[in-house]
């Protein structure tokens, strides 16, 4: 009998136009965040320019943290060049709005003076702004404001609807097939975590960090220069404990086995309070120091390397929109900001990773429990903080597996998946990718973790130095390129129309910002 990942390669390998379509409508889109530095590459202490819009209502242009860390967004689209496309024009409409100031290309921060001076985002006067804000200054009390600097990429992934209809009349499941779907997300979620050290290891791209991103803080790595620390077989340190890990969250068990698991761990989280966070309060002189006192404020404050998403209506719970209409896509968080790429991001990693998220749904996946947790945990530490060393053992349930081995057993399952993809498409686009990063398995000086140090070594430079160089010449890239005059029309309609909806949002709030947080805590009682 043939096993499940066989089956569905079988069912996509048939030449059928309706399962070629089905391979050529995935669905992706891509949030990119980049911190604003000043022309020394001190960290922007000014507000989010104006010429930008709102980040509140901009469908493109928003900011995470801080007022000084973008968040660059693309649409849903079916087509890799089009979102680069996208993505390049939104960068290009950024740039003349900087007045001086360079966009950072990495992942781990500039120079950062102090927490202090790291200004928290601002949305505007409405109830649900007033709620992103006080969100981030209870981010920055209970991690610290500089964690919440580290920037990544978001990889936003669906498959289409007939792609699933033919994935559960292969299954013969005779459920709703939103439940079907929502299923078969999970699946991919788990195989995903169980793996996800080899996209950390082919593409972390953060092994060093600016020494003033460490003032006050406990860390195990070691000096490299008179600026920098790094680890010498270090991939992502962003996915490390410098980043977004957290003491508090490590009493956390969510659970992927089902949906019904994942919103019932996540609502007790965000409904149960942390003695902690119950000593810091809830307002300071009459102004909110965090949401809640809860293990979570909201969803969003779990730290994992991929979550199920749903698009939420106004005002609705994540976890509420998941419990009534089922999973929609999945968002993948481990990706490094590449800082070699004007983007960050290029085509050929979205084609592997568009391969390797099929290979994480068309394999089998068993349920999670505690064990395989802890092996998930330790697994990851182990890459992000030596994954390029010699010789790397990894944890199995079989017992411990040489990680080189364990790679090119992955890479042989998700080569297959990039045939498929490339008789679909046309050439051997996806199948050279792979290759590539074959070679990047056997090879960890090709990786980008060890570039950055081999160019910070070659260079005699500092992580600092080695980051500020490529923001300027990634300015200089954009700025010689600017958008033509249709495009510079369509962004300042884009600004006008996100300014005109904040003030809509502002005028149409009925209710004061306690009642307002009353109502939406009161949506997690009713699950």
């Amino acid at each position: 009998m043939p096993d499940q990942f066989t089956e569905r390669l079988d069912l996509f390998s048939t030449g059928d136009s309706e399962h070629k379509t089905a391979l050529l409508a995935l669905q992706r889109g891509i949030e990119k965040e980049c911190l604003r530095i000043e022309p020394t590459g001190m960290l922007a202490q000014t507000p989010h320019p104006q010429g930008l819009g709102s980040p509140l209502t901009h469908p493109n242009i928003t900011t995470d943290f801080s007022e000084s860390l973008l968040e660059l967004i693309t649409p849903v689209s079916t087509s890799i060049e089009q979102t680069l496309d996208t993505l390049d024009q939104v960068h290009r409409a950024v740039y003349p709005q900087l007045e001086g100031e360079e966009l950072w290309p990495a992942s781990m921060p500039c120079v950062l003076a102090s927490g202090e001076n790291i200004p928290v985002a601002k949305y505007g006067s409405s109830n649900i702004a007033q709620m992103k804000t006080a969100y981030r200054r209870g981010l920055g009390h209970r991690y610290g404001r500089p964690m919440q600097t580290i920037a990544g990429i978001h990889y936003n992934f669906s498959l289409p609807e007939s792609m699933w209809a033919l994935l559960q009349q292969q299954d013969h499941d005779k459920r709703p097939a939103q439940a079907y779907k929502t299923d078969a997300y999970f699946s991919l979620i788990r195989n995903f975590r169980r793996t996800s050290w080899l996209l950390i290891y082919l593409y972390g791209a953060s092994p060093a960090v600016c020494e003033s991103f460490l003032k006050g803080r406990e860390h195990n790595l070691q000096r490299y220069d008179r600026g920098s620390f790094y680890l010498p077989h270090g991939t992502a340190l962003r996915m490390g404990g410098l980043g977004y890990q957290s003491s508090a969250q490590e009493s956390l068990n969510i659970c992927y086995n089902s949906i019904d698991n994942y919103i019932d761990t996540l609502r007790c989280a965000i409904t149960n309070t942390h003695p902690e966070y119950e000593r810091l309060g809830i307002k300071k002189d009459g102004e909110h120091q965090q949401l809640s006192a809860s293990l979570l404020q909201i969803e969003n404050e779990f730290y994992s390397s991929i979550r199920p998403k749903r698009v939420t209506d106004s005002g609705e719970i994540p976890i509420g929109a998941l419990a009534s209409r089922g999973v929609e896509y999945i968002e993948v968080r481990c990706i490094d900001v590449n800082p070699y790429l004007p983007l960050g991001i290029d085509a050929d990693q979205i084609r592997f990773l568009d391969c390797f998220l099929l290979y994480c749904l068309f394999k089998r996946s068993p349920a999670c429990d505690d064990s395989d947790r802890q092996r998930i945990s330790h697994n990851q530490t182990q890459i992000v903080n030596c994954g390029r060393a010699p010789e790397l053992m990894l944890a199995t349930a079989q017992g411990d597996r040489p990680m080189q081995e364990w790679g090119a057993e992955l890479l042989d399952g998700i080569d297959k998946i990039a045939l498929l993809l490339d008789a679909a498409h046309g050439g051997d686009d996806y199948q050279r990718v792979c290759a590539e990063q074959r070679v990047k398995l056997l090879d960890p000086s090709l990786t980008p973790s060890a570039q950055i140090l081999a160019d910070m070594q070659a260079k005699d430079t500092p992580f600092f130095g080695f980051a500020m160089n490529l923001a300027q010449q990634h300015g200089q890239h954009f700025r010689d390129q600017p958008l033509s005059a249709a495009q510079m029309a369509h962004f300042d309609q884009l600004r006008a129309h996100s300014i005109e909806q904040q003030h809509l949002v502002e005028a149409a709030d009925q209710q004061s910002f306690d009642d307002f947080l009353a109502s939406y805590y009161s949506q997690y009682a009713t699950l």
